[in-house]
């Protein structure tokens, strides 16, 4: 969910590949599209400009406070429910909605909370070492002085691919207590070296797999895909915008599965009639990637690439709703 750098006075935050999401809408006056993941609300802005409905959704108490003033000029086009995305089908059955038109996932982490301090999520400013996005429940700082180093090691290796894991753990079990940002990134950097000016500090990997883990985002990612699988209306489009490999490589695997686009074997292996499901989406689109000029703009575009499929009207693969 990177978002270009804004200054404060300016409320709108544009999200990364905005143009291509909105071309790969193909909005139509009165479309009820959902927002999983509303962030400061620039892509909602642009659906809404647009002439479509909105159902926001965000676990961001700083987000949900940005959609409480939206909502207020916005008549009845827009809604913000203080909700995981993943629980987008379960949320509005209870409102009345069944099905929409389009659901859109900005995945990751936006520009709000990496540019506060305050958030923890980012060691570019010292601050305390929370990275909570619900701002509720277990902080990282609590999983790093209470974990097992062996535990560490595999959150940093699984959700970081650092191949130095085991010895940063052992750094961080070293250095508790832990309560600052600047107290992880420097444990971090001792433990695998770091040289001043280098093109990515080491204490980054570290810092995305702890926040993933905190967060559970891959966990939140999964679910989503299957709540808009029921959500979505038979030609409704599903648009994921996803920032690193481990996102893409979910967001992937889903549309290709749910697509019957998975691979077709060879001829001296060839894939067996299991009588599975019907597909549930159209073969996915071509994916996309930001323009250079947007890269420019913004650097932390540099990584997005989006993803896109059609529903059919073939029934979800998991029919059970999830817990609200």
């Amino acid at each position: 969910m990177i978002m270009a750098a804004t200054s404060a006075s300016n409320s709108l935050h544009i999200p990364v590949l905005l143009d291509e999401v909105i071309h790969s809408l193909a909005i139509t006056p009165g479309a009820e599209i959902v927002d999983g993941t509303f962030g400061a609300g620039g892509y909602s802005q642009a659906f809404l400009a647009r002439g479509a409905k909105v159902h926001a959704f965000d676990r961001d108490p700083q987000a949900q406070t940005i959609g409480a003033e939206l909502a207020g000029r916005s008549e009845d086009a827009f809604r913000l429910y203080p909700a995981c995305f993943s629980s987008m089908d379960a949320v509005l059955a209870d409102h009345g909605i069944g099905a929409v038109d389009a659901v859109v996932l900005d995945i990751g982490i936006s520009s709000m909370q990496i540019d506060e301090a305050q958030r923890g999520f980012s060691f570019q400013n010292d601050g305390p070492l929370d990275m909570r996005m619900s701002q509720d429940g277990k902080s990282a700082s609590d999983f790093v002085n209470a974990a097992s180093e062996e535990a560490i090691a595999n959150i940093i290796y699984q959700y970081g691919d650092e191949p130095k894991s085991r010895r940063i753990a052992r750094a961080i079990v070293a250095a508790r207590p832990l309560s600052r940002t600047s107290e992880l990134a420097n444990a971090v950097r001792k433990a695998v070296g770091h040289r001043p000016g280098a093109p990515k500090d080491p204490a980054t990997r570290t810092f995305q797999a702890i926040r993933i883990h905190i967060n559970q985002e891959l966990t939140e990612l999964e679910q989503g895909l299957v709540a808009a699988e029921r959500l979505l209306k038979p030609g409704g489009r599903l648009v994921v915008v996803a920032f690193h490999s481990l996102e893409d490589r979910i967001v992937k695997r889903f549309l290709k599965e749910r697509s019957g686009s998975m691979g077709a074997g060879s001829r001296h292996m060839p894939v067996a009639n299991t009588g599975g499901p019907a597909p549930s989406f159209q073969k996915p689109d071509k994916a996309v990637r930001p323009s250079r000029t947007e890269t420019d703009r913004n650097p932390r575009a540099r990584s997005a690439i989006l993803r896109a499929a059609t529903r059919t009207g073939a029934p979800a693969w998991d029919n059970r709703r999830a817990a609200a």
